[in-house]
């Protein structure tokens, strides 16, 4: 063993946020603030992955999860939208 180093058996590897999450984080931060309303066209898939850096099946991951939870909406052959938020 090298003199002043510690043994730890685990190697530790940074906890950065996956890049699909800190899209839909960010998506959901915009919708909850009013920055993007009900109605609003999102961004096309390669503008996303363009914005953030990320290929396009990481933004369709995200918007798969954004779709899941009912914020968005897509019609084919025009895009995606802000859905409409449910009367409560």
């Amino acid at each position: 063993m090298i003199s002043g180093a510690e043994p730890t058996g685990v190697l530790t590897m940074p906890t950065a946020q996956p890049s699909f999450r800190r899209i839909v984080d960010e998506i959901v931060a915009k919708i909850a603030s009013g920055e993007l309303k009900p109605g609003d066209k999102l961004p096309s898939t390669s503008q996303l992955a363009v914005q953030y850096e990320v290929s396009t099946g990481t933004v369709y991951r995200a918007l798969s999860l954004l779709h899941d939870r009912e914020l968005i909406i897509g019609q084919p052959g025009r895009g995606t939208y802000v859905a409409q938020r449910p009367e409560r």
